[in-house]
């Protein structure tokens, strides 16, 4: 029961399909040549290829003991006078917080005002007030019955024309024979710049070839000297009374 089961479940090829499978012979393939493909690396590739092996060379073969002994020199930076005085007028603020003595102030007496509004607010009050009483104190039996007529407005004289002129446009519009139509050959003229433009062009042009042919070789060298200003004899005696 079981194996009768199992080949009912399986999937079922199509006729077609299994004649095609069947009459299959590896005779008919055709023989083709597989050609491999080997991308040779670019200029730019071989050059940064170079650079790096050298790195690595270097960095293998370095010698430690070629290094010279330095020694390093702590400066220390006198403050100035006006970073003095700074830190006197902060200690002194701190100074008169903390001992400050609450029981020097006075008493006070809150008042409260109450601001009375105006006549103009008032009048404007008085009115919205007659005015919401009017509304919901209305009664509805004072009202007379009215008949509402419903009248058509002709259009003017001029709206007449103004459509005939636009369903004229329209028909007209529509009705276009483009056979009429005359053939026009378009002419592209090219506007040459001004003598200004070109100038510039040429000042730009002669800024940017001497910025780039630019040889920093040229250049002379320098040597920085850092000035440390010592503090006066009136900064040293006010630091020490200080």
């Amino acid at each position: 029961m079981s194996t009768e089961a199992s080949i009912k479940d399986l999937p079922k090829v199509d006729t077609a399909l299994k004649g095609q499978l069947e009459g299959f012979s590896p005779d008919k393939l055709k023989k083709t040549d597989t050609a491999e493909k080997s991308t040779l690396p670019t200029k730019e590739d071989v050059e940064q290829e170079k650079q790096h092996t050298e790195l690595l060379e270097n960095i293998s073969h370095f010698r430690s003991d070629k290094l010279k002994r330095t020694s390093t020199s702590e400066k220390i930076v006198l403050p100035t006078s006006q970073d003095v005085e700074a830190e006197k007028q902060a200690k002194a603020h701190l100074e008169a917080v903390e001992g400050f003595n609450s029981a020097n102030l006075k008493h006070a007496n809150t008042q409260e005002k109450i601001v009375l509004p105006a006549k103009e607010d008032i009048e404007t009050e008085r009115t919205h007030q007659s005015i919401f009483q009017g509304v919901t104190g209305f009664d509805k039996a004072s009202m007379r019955h009215a008949e509402t007529q419903e009248k058509i407005a002709l259009p003017a004289k001029e709206d007449i024309e103004t459509e005939k002129t636009h369903q004229s446009i329209f028909q007209g519009v529509t009705a276009f024979d483009k056979s009429q139509m005359r053939h026009a050959e378009t002419e592209e003229k090219v506007a040459l710049p001004a003598k200004e433009d070109i100038d510039a062009e040429k000042g730009h042009q002669a800024l940017r070839e001497g910025i780039e042919g630019f040889n920093p070789s040229a250049l002379k060298k320098t040597e920085t000297l850092e000035k440390c200003k010592l503090p006066t004899k009136e900064e040293i005696e006010q630091e020490k009374k200080a």
